[in-house]
């Protein structure tokens, strides 16, 4: 089809702004970009999409999500409130993930792949848990995957805080589902896998050496690192070192592996980071609810570590989270110089995109140009000033909502036209959610009380 009347956003490096230009997408990659009547002229017999003059650009990424953390919204949770991450965890999270069957792993998913389509971000990686519904798991994940249309990374959480039982059944769920993308050639452009990791803090030696060992080559992990204080400490008292290192120690860094929020690390963990060549994510909506601090992201961007941005399971609006890091930063260094647009940009647009590029190789993802996957959003924003490839990161940060976001593609299939879902019946899918939320609610209960 023939995308026209798009004032075109392309992110490539640098940054281009294109008045009047029309994009033609065959299957689902982008074949070619030029003036508006060039590309009609070439392509005259190809359906019209008219974009209205709004700007195109590419949908957003995500780097760490948690789907199934949809059916916590709302949820009151019994007692005094948390009092710091590790009764977050305990009162919260690990009784959660324990109520999960088979039908809310499904039902979470797509809530928040709904939520994802609506809010313009077309790519995510996610990070599961389900205790009690580890078997088979990612594949469920996987199917509403493929229902939806948008483009994700799994991996399950191997922990040890349910037993070495429990621990196994998600190594094995990671070695199975990776082995099953490998069998299935289909989907490789809209679905990849990864080795899931909880935290050092639940996660024993012998468990992280079982692990290294069994994994495929290739394959890197997902792993939460230093969110808390607490994550060093239990290291430290544990094993004499911290937890970077000791992630190193048992060769899970890497530039196929990805460490989560690493709030709490020290220069030489950081070094190690960069020496290493790891991901790191940054989740700053999240760190603030939780209350565990916030990241070094202008020691990370200066040192050269791969900083991306994800959103831990907030909302898949992930313009929301650039405005959270824009501010947090200036707020904790008491300096309104602190992280430009510009750095936003680095780790939300270009990090991100290459993470994902790591994981889907065979066309770049994150940029509008001839060869790039076809994955685009629409976004009806007025500018009432002067936009430019210069003040655009501003004009994102202080303009964009994530209620502009008008039509979502994937892959060249339109997930979202004019407001309107074409892949996901949101009515039906939030009703039975809502149905399946009030039962898991009431697990929840259960498990909190054991």
């Amino acid at each position: 089809m023939l995308i026209t009347h798009a004032t075109i956003i392309t992110w490539e490096i640098p940054n281009r702004i294109l008045e009047d230009y029309a994009i033609y997408i065959k299957n689902d990659l982008i074949y070619d970009v030029g003036p508006q009547n060039k590309i009609i002229n070439q392509y005259p017999d190809e359906f019209q999409l008219d974009a209205n003059d709004q700007l195109v650009l590419p949908g957003n990424i995500c780097a760490h999500t948690h789907f199934y953390g949809a059916f916590s919204r709302g949820m009151a949770i019994p007692g005094s409130p948390p009092k710091d991450f590790p009764e977050i965890l305990s009162k919260l999270w690990w009784p959660l993930d324990r109520s999960l069957t088979h039908e809310d792993i499904y039902y979470s998913a797509l809530v928040c792949m709904i939520d994802a389509i609506k809010h313009g971000t077309t790519s995510l990686i996610d990070h599961h848990s389900s205790p009690n519904a580890v078997e088979g798991s990612l594949d469920i994940i996987a199917s509403a995957v493929r229902k939806s249309g948008i483009r994700c990374v799994l991996c399950y959480e191997v922990s040890d805080r349910n037993g070495q039982e429990n621990a196994n059944a998600g190594i094995t769920e990671n070695i199975r589902f990776l082995n099953s993308l490998k069998s299935s050639h289909s989907d490789l452009s809209t679905i990849s896998g990864t080795f899931g990791l909880h935290a050092s803090l639940t996660l024993s030696s012998k468990t992280l050496s079982t692990c290294r060992e069994i994994s495929p080559k290739g394959i890197g992990f997902h792993i939460h690192a230093a969110e808390s204080s607490d994550d060093e400490y239990d290291s430290i008292s544990k094993y004499g070192v911290r937890v970077i290192d000791r992630l190193d120690m048992h060769h899970l860094l890497g530039p196929n592996s990805i460490v989560a929020h690493a709030v709490h690390v020290d220069s030489g963990e950081i070094f190690k980071l960069l020496e290493t060549q790891t991901w790191v994510t940054h989740q700053p909506r999240s760190n603030m609810n939780n209350g565990v601090g916030v990241a070094p992201v202008e020691s990370f961007l200066r040192s050269g570590i791969k900083l991306c941005l994800g959103n831990d399971g907030f909302s898949n609006a992930m313009w929301e989270e650039w405005k959270t890091a824009y501010l947090l930063q200036k707020l904790w260094n008491h300096d309104p110089r602190s992280l430009s647009g510009n750095d936003v940009v680095q780790m939300a647009i270009y990090n991100n995109a290459a993470l994902a590029n790591t994981y889907f190789p065979k066309a770049p993802i994150g940029t509008i140009i001839p060869g790039a996957f076809a994955d685009i959003i629409f976004v009806d924003y007025k500018s009432p000033t002067p936009l430019n490839s210069n003040n655009l990161p501003w004009h994102i940060i202080f303009g964009f909502q994530e209620s502009m976001v008008t039509t979502t593609i994937v892959g060249g299939k339109i997930l979202m036209k004019d407001r309107q879902l074409t892949s996901l019946d949101e009515n039906e899918i939030a009703s039975r959610a809502r149905t399946l939320a009030n039962q898991v609610w009431k697990r929840y209960e259960s498990n909190y009380k054991t």
